[in-house]
């Protein structure tokens, strides 16, 4: 997979091949032996029938006056090499001296590989490119200007796409400056790496209005308007030239050209006057086409069905400790993967030594960041190698080393999404805080992430809470509602269920009947509900399985308890929709991040004391106004649980200017009591806040 991506050549074509032998050279013909080396392995040509293989020359020797045809060709795929002979002809007595001057070393053309399977041959393919721009804001296709769709004229010729480019009026034609040129021409064609084209331009001349027609032994120079090509090899189409005129073999634009394909090298004999040049047009590796991913129907519908996912992670090689990745671009690459298509890794996190040694840390660093299967792939789009839009199948979330990468300009311009089967390869369905700060960056630039969650069997989309640093990952059809909901909790025992299951049944059946009597933020006729636990068992099993058969999105922050000492707390119950997961030593965290709009207590332990100390700071601190806090259970309960530390706090003078927090308490037995609290609450008539009074137990007993 490494090297798909980090080769320099399109799939399509090669390097230049250089001259190393004349077999025959004459005044006006050579058979030349031409060597091309270091082809890259996935190079059409090796595979395809090879008639569909040919030579093309360099377009500034056809302008010359030269032509180039391959009549014996041998490639070799395990040394990656190719043999091609070829016949030069002359055309006219600029050709003739350019080939006198041509020597042994000189790189002179290249293979094109016109695969059938890849000829445009909808229109549609192209039109979509009209208006659109390159990273570096270059038109991908367009003729004599940005939108380019007035003067490119498209048809379906024989089943494929056919540009037909209308000439301007006029011919080009050399100053006699040129005849000094060749021999600086013959030595730059020695060193691949010199660019000759735009050096001949120097010594052409524009001749406006002369005929555009073909004469024997003469090189014919036309010229459309200025070409743009991005997306697409091009090819003169010969059969489709007028009769008695022929094109050279420096026949096939490249996908770089920009606004210097406009010359074409013609020859024979007509009194016709040439109109237009035919084109047809053949598609780059996927990755290489600058393709948008809006335009790629197939592969969205492909990524609304769970299960074509959950097969694609089925072909990620090794175990769920080997981390994998692959790039996808389109839907028929989804739906075929392989294990050859993912780029696997056994990676090995260290200790890095920290700031103490920056210059090794962040050398550790960099050497870590290129292990991850993702690399390749994110490299090659700074690189400009994929050009295309794709999304990013990593079997576990990136690491947070990689933010640097994933959030460049180029790579946010073609990562459309992630998605991930692991959270993490040593805490599996874990997330460290850093993966969390990761999450809503990616977030932040436009990056959408999905978990292809084994656990519960669906695909979850992270969504950052609105106005909160903080999100869960939610069912991909329940984002809406994620976003909009008023959000009611449990917080409660892991070790008991109670006996309050019909009570918050009935509770939350009364909520979502009483949407339709208030206009309230927190709760109207369109108002969504979401309930939210710590995703474990006994008090949050009932209230995430009350809300799942409610309707109502269940959530969960989940800690991973998995340290041995607390058992019951390790199994997660089956109710969950939305969820997000810590590990152990980010627990206040988790707690921090629950953001209920209506907490509810039932019987709970020290973290249920915990939860109740952190909802009493968010009544004092909070910029909003206070909202109810219901307490289930028996008045003596919560008396033993809150009051005496409640009257140590006020009769200490610890709580002074707080103590009216004491009145967001609310204890209920019932649903109907419960009720009772929220229809005020929504009046307006709750008795709740600062301006109202404390009350002498910390809590309110609601009769």
């Amino acid at each position: 997979m490494e090297k798909f991506f980090f080769s320099n050549h399109f799939d399509l074509a090669t390097p230049d091949g250089m001259i190393v032998k004349f077999d025959r050279k004459e005044e006006e013909f050579a058979k030349v032996l031409v060597h091309i080396y270091n082809i890259s392995p996935l190079f059409v040509g090796f595979k395809i029938d090879p008639e569909f293989v040919f030579f093309n020359l360099k377009s500034t020797l056809a302008q010359i006056g030269l032509n180039g045809i391959g009549v014996e060709y041998h490639l070799d795929a395990k040394t990656t090499t190719a043999e091609i002979k070829v016949e030069l002809k002359t055309i006219g007595h600029l050709g003739k001296k350019m080939l006198h001057l041509l020597s042994e070393g000189a790189y002179i053309g290249k293979l094109f590989a016109a695969d059938p399977r890849r000829r445009v041959r909808n229109p549609d393919y192209l039109f979509r490119m009209f208006g659109r721009t390159d990273t570096q804001g270059l038109p991908l296709l367009s003729l004599g200007g940005m939108q380019g769709s007035q003067d490119l004229l498209l048809e379906k010729v024989d089943g494929h796409t056919v540009a037909f480019l209308p000439l301007q009026e006029g011919v080009l034609q050399y100053e006699p400056s040129i005849e000094g040129f060749l021999p600086t021409l013959a030595q730059a064609l020695l060193h691949q790496e010199i660019k000759t084209r735009h050096l001949l331009q120097l010594h052409q001349k524009w001749c406006a209005g002369f005929e555009k027609k073909a004469k024997e032994d003469e090189i014919l120079l036309v010229r459309t308007l200025p070409l743009h090509i991005r997306t697409v090899f091009g090819r003169v189409v010969d059969e489709l030239l007028p009769q008695g005129f022929h094109h050279t073999s420096a026949s096939v634009l490249e996908p770089d050209t920009r606004a210097s394909g406009d010359i074409y090298e013609l020859f024979g004999s007509s009194d016709q006057d040439l109109q237009d040049i035919p084109l047809e047009f053949y598609t780059l590796e996927p990755h290489r086409e600058h393709v948008f991913f809006a335009d790629r129907d197939q592969l969205q519908a492909s990524l609304e069905n769970p299960d074509t996912l959950y097969r694609a992670f089925e072909t990620a090689p090794g175990s769920n400790k080997v981390r994998a990745a692959t790039f996808v671009f389109k839907g028929e690459q989804l739906l075929s993967l392989s294990s050859r298509d993912w780029n696997a890794k056994e990676v090995q996190m260290n200790e890095f030594p920290g700031l103490i040694h920056p210059g090794r840390q962040a050398q550790m660093v960099q050497r870590y960041i290129e292990q991850q299967p993702s690399y390749p792939f994110l490299k090659g789009i700074q690189n400009g190698i994929i050009t295309s839009q794709g999304i990013l199948l990593t079997k576990h979330f990136p690491s947070p080393l990689m933010k640097k990468l994933l959030l460049s300009d180029l790579v946010q311009n073609c990562l459309k999404r992630i998605y991930f089967q692991y959270p993490s390869q040593s805490y599996e369905d874990f997330f460290s805080h850093e993966d969390r700060s990761m999450l809503l960056d990616l977030a932040k630039f436009a990056i959408p992430t999905y978990w292809v969650d084994k656990t519960s069997g669906k695909i979850l989309q992270f969504v950052p809470k609105p106005d909160k640093d903080s999100g869960m990952f939610v069912p991909v059809h329940q984002v809406d509602t994620f976003l909009k909901a008023t959000y009611f909790g449990v917080y409660g025992s892991n070790l008991i269920e109670g006996n309050f299951e019909e009570q918050l049944i009935q509770l939350l059946e009364g909520i979502k009947a009483m949407r339709k009597d208030f206009a309230h933020p927190l709760l109207h006729k369109d108002t969504p509900l979401a309930l939210v636990t710590g995703g474990g068992p006994g008090v949050m099993e009932v209230g995430n399985r009350v809300a799942r058969n409610l309707a109502i999105l269940s959530c969960a922050n989940i800690v991973d308890f998995r340290n041995g000492k607390i058992p019951n707390e390790q199994r997660q119950n089956a109710y969950i929709d939305a969820k997000m997961t810590y590990r152990l030593d980010k627990l206040v965290e988790r707690q921090a991040e629950f953001y209920l709009d209506f907490p509810i207590f039932l019987t709970g332990g020290i973290g249920t004391d915990f939860e109740y100390a952190l909802e009493e700071v968010r009544r004092k601190v909070g910029p909003g106004s206070p909202t109810p806090i219901l307490l289930f259970g028996t008045a003596d309960y919560w008396k033993q649980k809150v009051s005496s530390r409640f009257k140590c706090n006020l009769r200490e003078g610890t709580i002074s200017g707080s103590e009216w927090v004491s009145n967001c308490f609310y204890c209920v037995q019932t649903a109907s009591q419960g009720l009772k609290v929220y229809r005020q609450f929504f009046q307006g008539t709750l008795p709740i806040g600062k301006s109202h009074p404390t009350q002498s137990n910390g809590f309110c007993i609601v009769p």
